[in-house]
């Protein structure tokens, strides 16, 4: 009997899925950081220079602050985050093409096209079973392989893949709805109610994900720096 025991509850402790989660503060931290370097300051920079100076002097002053960013990160960090470099090539690029054609309204414009491009993507995705975020999770996420190719877990993952989508559609309605009333409003919405837009969606998304896992027997959460493996 002993020996039953011992045996089963072994098998339980194999069948647990850990998911490592990390330090969470400090990619917290790091994601506020990145959204204020690359659209908060951007935008405000560009939507005062709307109100005051003209829309050419503000294409200019984000492209100085782009500069301004890199040059900081590179002065106190030894490597600069990839998503970073990234979001300053998107930003410097649609920002470039605004100055070229002379307008605003491409600045503004070229976000919302993003927009409907990733809710096709992610909508599109879920709809045909391959959701875009059970790849994208794997990247910040530790998910044992078993717990992958769980149906329930292909399911959240379909889930949340549709939810991040609607938030997108949700993000290009709104821009264009707000262009109605004028430049610097279109400007004012970009870099508050979409960044707020998004923040809760990301928040939505992570929690229905993570409401979903604790369902599932066996799942646990694991969170700071991994375990120190044993001395042998």
């Amino acid at each position: 009997m002993q020996s039953d025991r011992s045996g089963h509850h072994g098998l339980a402790e194999v069948a647990d899925h850990v998911i490592e989660l990390g330090n969470i503060k400090p990619t917290l931290y790091s994601g506020l950081r990145l959204l204020l370097e690359t659209v908060i300051v951007p935008t405000l920079l560009l939507y005062a220079c709307m109100v005051t100076v003209g829309g050419f002097v503000g294409l200019i002053a984000v492209l100085a602050w782009c500069a301004l960013t890199v040059a900081v990160r590179m002065a106190t960090v030894r490597r600069i985050p990839g998503t970073l470099l990234l979001a300053i090539a998107m930003l410097v690029g649609r920002t470039s093409i605004a100055l070229a054609l002379s307008s605003v309204y491409v600045y503004l414009l070229q976000p919302v096209a993003g927009s409907m491009f990733m809710a096709v993507l992610f909508i599109g995705s879920a709809l045909i079973g391959r959701p875009i975020t059970m790849r994208l999770a794997q990247d910040f996420v530790n998910l044992p392989g078993r717990l992958v190719s769980d149906r329930r877990v292909h399911k959240m993952f379909v889930q949340v893949s549709l939810l991040w989508g609607v938030s997108r559609l949700l993000d290009a309605g709104m821009s264009l709805g707000v262009l109605h009333f004028g430049l610097a409003a279109g400007i004012f919405s970009r870099g508050v109610f979409s960044g707020l837009l998004t923040a809760l969606s990301i928040g939505v998304c992570s929690y229905w994900g993570w409401s979903r896992l604790r369902r599932i027997d066996g799942v646990r959460f694991h969170f700071g720096a991994p375990a120190a493996a044993p001395a042998a």
